[in-house]
């Protein structure tokens, strides 16, 4: 298989051939930044002067759909039972860095995809949409992540929207990347090898499309500019592309480090309280729950409170904390979260809101955001109170690991 180049500003034209008498297909690859006047104008001439029978684009279905101003219906109770609070807020971090982004240089974010759309629909060009499904994209982000790395990546997530502790968008870059790129190469931070993992799975499922696209005919792909150089390696070399079905698996909840540690200490408090009620007075007993109820329920409230929740749902947070903490199949996040929903009452149409949010006040004043963060931020409280109030019961009562230890081990003696 042969390949040409010819750099012309940031489009690319790649010609195969597999050396039949067959016309050789051709891609021309178009490196854009999502957020630029200059990527929309070129998007339009290399259209114009190329007439390709495809338009592939840099999308996927559900991206699609946003951009075409359509987005299902999604319902906090949804997102509370699946579980995906922290996907969501990901998600959602996304579109609204984007729209400010897009604001402050004064273009629309995804123009010159819209610009793309517009042209192979008024031109009857075929449309390809040739990126995978962006919810894939971030549950085998988010799933490939330890415990250690959630907790990084949400505190990081809660500084960014509050304005502590986060980085400023470097301007500059956003030329030269697309803003998913970018957004996840802040997220190496938090996981290197899985973010870095995720890219090229992207460069190896967009570059798989445009191959089988390639029959086709003439084939003008319009990807962001960070992926430009991976896709085409791909392209050039295609006996080194994955397994593109393996790409699209969602990874199994697995019974990670920390859960080990998670589970661990849940029996550690247990067993703690076991060996209080058999071994000490009454007093201590109560003086020991009443430091692990005001330490899970003040700092799972105090969560609640910075995400700016209502007062019923900081209460809910603070009073249920101390019990969910014992409980792994539960999560004081949820019962907030729930009691925000019936406070609030978030609509279908919030969810279209996230997505044009261009201000940190919009997104506060978002409905179903602020029931998200609401229940991701109790249950981020509920960890770290459940870790410290572990310790303070430990020291109040008085009672060292080896006799807790020596009961445990007289329990599963006996069984």
């Amino acid at each position: 298989m042969k390949l040409m180049n010819d750099v012309i500003q940031t489009s690319y034209h790649i010609t195969y051939s597999d050396y039949t008498s067959e016309p050789e297909p051709e891609i021309v690859l178009i490196g854009t930044a999502h957020v630029s006047h200059k990527s929309v104008e070129e998007v339009k001439e290399v259209i114009s002067r190329e007439h390709p029978d495809v338009i592939a684009i840099e999308l996927c279905p559900g991206r699609y759909a946003a951009l075409k101003g359509k987005t299902n219906d999604v319902s906090a109770k949804d997102i509370l039972s699946s579980g995906n609070i922290t996907l969501f807020l990901v998600h959602s971090l996304l579109a609204y860095t984007q729209n400010k982004i897009g604001s402050e240089m004064d273009v629309k974010p995804g123009s010159e995809m819209i610009a793309a759309i517009d042209a192979a629909e008024e031109l009857g060009i075929e449309i390809a949409l040739v990126d995978r499904d962006i919810q894939v994209t971030l549950q085998r982000f988010i799933g490939r992540m330890g415990f250690v790395e959630k907790m990084k990546m949400l505190g990081a997530l809660a500084g960014m929207l509050f304005g502590f502790g986060g980085k400023e968008i470097d301007m500059e870059r956003i030329t030269e990347e697309d803003i998913v790129t970018q957004l996840i190469a802040e997220l190496k931070e938090f996981s290197p090898t899985t973010a870095s993992v995720l890219i090229e799975e992207r460069d190896a499922f967009i570059a798989k499309n445009l191959l089988d696209l390639k029959e086709k005919g003439k084939v003008v792909a319009i990807v962001g500019a960070g992926h430009r150089h991976g896709i085409t390696e791909y392209l050039e070399h295609p006996e080194k592309l994955p397994d593109i079905n393996k790409l699209l698996e969602i990874p199994k909840k697995r019974f990670s480090v920390g859960k080990i540690i998670g589970v661990a200490l849940i029996l550690l408090v247990l067993a703690t309280f076991a060996v209080i009620i058999t071994n000490v007075s009454l007093d201590q007993f109560l003086v020991a729950f009443g430091w692990w109820f005001i330490i899970n329920g003040t700092l799972s409230g105090l969560g609640a409170l910075i995400a700016r929740g209502h007062p019923y749902s900081v209460l809910t947070a603070f009073g249920v904390a101390w019990l969910t903490s014992l409980n792994p199949m539960m999560a004081a996040g949820w019962f907030a979260g729930a009691v925000e929903a019936k406070m609030r009452k978030p609509s279908p149409h919030d969810i279209h809101e996230i997505a044009n949010a261009e201000s940190l006040h919009e997104m506060m004043n978002n409905n179903l955001f602020r029931v998200i963060l609401v229940a991701a931020l109790t249950n981020l409280g509920s960890i770290v109170g459940t870790f410290i109030g572990a310790y303070v019961v430990l020291q109040v009562s008085g009672i060292d690991i080896e006799t807790i230890r020596a009961g445990v081990m007289s329990v599963f003696g006996s069984l």
